[in-house]
């Protein structure tokens, strides 16, 4: 991991681009534009955060865009119920895509634990 000269070889920046290209696809001609909007955001908020976070100067604040990024995951994964609920969506899409947000949170709560380990050892 601390071999990693930048966010593009992050495995969850990786999924977080490939999960944000897919909900624009998905979504591109949604005629509800501020549903489209947020979900947009919410899903580009993703990799977003992981790219800004690791930029910064510490470790600490690498960890806070990593919750950001994390929350921002449950934000879409929120959205995608009600994409599902109002039939903006099927079932098996949205399932999919939920369970692909998980897996995001996921590698999201693995990269913060790992990360977390070196906050106080700076």
């Amino acid at each position: 991991m601390d071999s990693i000269k930048c966010f593009e070889e992050l495995e969850v920046w990786k999924t977080g681009i490939a999960l944000s290209v897919q909900i624009f696809e998905l979504f591109k001609n949604c005629h509800n534009f501020g549903f489209r909007d947020q979900i947009q955001r919410s899903v580009v908020s993703i990799p977003s955060n992981i790219a800004e976070g690791f930029e910064r100067q510490t470790n600490k604040e690498f960890v806070q865009y990593l919750f950001i990024a994390k929350g921002s995951c449950a934000e879409l994964r929120t959205q995608l119920q009600i994409a599902m609920h109002t039939k903006m969506i099927t079932t098996e899409i949205g399932q999919r895509l939920i369970n692909e947000t998980k897996i995001v949170s996921s590698q999201l709560y693995n990269l913060i634990q790992y990360r977390k380990t070196f906050i106080n050892t700076q």
